[in-house]
Order: structure tokens, then C-alpha cells, then sequence
């Protein structure tokens, strides 16, 4: 191939790489911010003001927009995934706060939201102030979200021939017993923010077989997705175990475990429980 047509060859691809990798890049709406000056100082500082808000969000866009993971863009409608606002207040003389947040605009969550001191007001200190910010957001922007779930109590399912009778109590103990300990390692892996399901799922009876029916009633209740579990008791000794994760926007199943193991007594159905989902959920993710 002729050197010219190599060269025409190399840039074509890129530029097409480039194109691939700016629809990629999650797009960032960044609102200018406001200034607000309750300092009572006698001097107008208003221009001088006006100055370094304005270099400060040019710096804060190029830092951002500098970033290969994304690409700035006006709004949500020209698709925005996140979008930045915030506020600077100067206090006193050499005191001066700003406030920043980040918001997931499809979850309509806040991801960052958080208010910093910085001292001085000449060129220097709001050169700081946007270096330490920028790099706050960008943080902000790569750590998801928490998923709001909503864990609904385990359920029982006995397959033997005994009835509960005398063991209703004691079961319905072990069984609160493996919710709490599936909530608590799925509320401490910090992938998760908890919902409170409260009385709602008791309405349906029981979740395992209503054929997905937890899946409006976690939406209802703002969860991006729901877990159902149950404890099956093969006999007084053994047991498995099993649980299932839904978008509670699609009803998908995301996830789902099963023991496959016939396990020890009742009284090892949360440390159970708790190994399942620590290991097909959280370490699996």
C-alpha cells in the first residue's frame, strides 16, 4: 500500500476509535454555580467575583471533560447520566464554603453531597478549591450508587411431615433470625442501601410462590430491586436454602442461589444463609 494511502488508513481508525470511545463516555452536565457573598465587606467584589466563578467552572469542565470516562454534555436530555450543581458562599474575610452534589439523574439519587471550606479569596485559593473539587466529583462519578433493595423476610417451606405446631415459635425466631443476618452483610458490603419493606409484603402471603408479585411491591416502595429467600426443611435435622434478585423496574432476574446442600439444624440457618449470599451475591459481583 502506497505510505499516503497507509496514513489515510491509521487516521480513519483513530478517529473512529476516538468516536467509539466519546459514545462510551458517560455523559456529565455541570450547572454553573452561584456565588453568594455574606462577608459584609465594605470593598465591592462583586467583578472579582464574577472572575473566578467563572475560571473556577471552565477549570472544573476541562478537569472533568479531560477524563476519557466521560464526555460533557447541556442535560439530560442530551444525555446527561449525572449532573453537578453547587454553591460558593464567602463568609468572611478569609473564609469561604462551597457546597457540591452529584446527582444520578435516571435514579434521581444524590451520589456526592458535601460542603467544603477553603481559605483566601485571590486566584491561588480558587485555583485549590477547583483541584480539590474536581477531582471530589470525578471520585463521585466512579463509585456507583448504592442499589435500594428491598430484602423481604425469609420464608419456610416444610417438606416434612411433622407440623409446626410446637415449633412455630422457634421457626419463625430462626427465621427473623436469617433476614437480619442477610440484611445486615448486604447492608455492610456498601453495594447496598436498604429499604424498609415494613408490613407490605405480609399483604401478598407467601412471596416464594405469588410468581414474581414482590417486584411491585419493592418498586412501590422505591427499590430498584427486590431479594426473596427461603429456608426448605427437607427433615427436623436437615435443610437448603435459596434466594432470588429481581429489578424491580423489569421483574429480571439478576441473580439467584441455591444451597444445593442438605445443611445442619434449624439453628445454623442464618450462618447458612449468610455464606450463600456473601458468596453468590456480593463476592460473585
Amino acid at each position: 500500500m502506497h505510505r499516503s494511502g497507509l496514513i489515510f488508513v491509521c487516521l480513519l481508525f483513530v478517529l473512529s476509535c476516538s468516536r467509539a470511545d466519546a459514545e462510551g463516555a458517560i455523559g456529565v452536565a455541570i450547572d454553573d454555580f452561584s456565588y453568594t457573598d455574606t462577608s459584609a465587606e465594605p470593598t465591592n467584589q462583586t467583578a472579582a467575583h464574577e472572575r473566578r466563578l467563572a475560571a473556577f467552572m471552565a477549570a472544573l469542565r476541562r478537569d472533568i471533560g479531560a477524563d476519557s470516562r466521560y464526555r460533557l454534555v447541556p442535560s439530560a436530555r442530551d444525555g446527561a447520566a449525572f449532573k453537578v450543581i453547587g454553591g460558593i458562599q464567602k463568609t468572611s474575610t478569609l473564609v469561604q464554603w462551597a457546597k457540591v452534589a452529584v446527582i444520578e439523574i435516571g435514579a434521581k439519587k444524590l451520589v456526592m453531597d458535601k460542603l467544603y471550606s477553603f481559605r483566601g479569596d485571590n486566584d491561588e485559593s480558587w485555583q485549590r478549591a477547583e483541584i480539590f473539587v474536581s477531582r471530589e466529583v470525578m471520585a463521585a462519578l466512579a463509585t456507583p450508587a448504592p442499589v435500594a433493595l428491598a430484602v423481604f423476610d425469609f420464608e419456610l417451606e416444610d417438606t416434612t411431615a411433622a407440623s409446626a405446631g410446637a415449633s412455630a415459635a422457634s421457626d419463625a425466631s430462626y427465621l427473623a433470625e436469617v433476614t437480619g443476618g442477610v440484611r445486615e452483610v448486604l447492608g455492610q458490603s456498601g453495594r447496598y442501601r436498604l429499604v424498609d419493606v415494613g408490613g407490605e409484603a405480609g399483604k401478598a402471603g407467601a412471596l416464594r410462590d405469588c410468581g414474581g408479585c414482590e417486584v411491585s411491591i419493592a418498586q412501590k416502595l422505591g427499590a430498584d430491586q427486590s431479594l426473596i429467600g427461603v429456608v426448605r426443611r427437607v427433615s427436623r435435622t436437615e435443610y437448603t436454602l435459596g434466594f432470588q434478585l429481581r429489578d424491580a423496574r423489569t421483574g429480571t432476574v439478576l441473580a439467584r442461589g441455591d444451597s444445593g446442600l442438605r445443611m445442619g439444624a434449624d439453628y445454623s440457618w442464618k450462618r447458612g444463609a449468610v455464606r450463600l449470599i456473601s458468596d453468590r451475591l456480593i463476592e460473585s459481583q
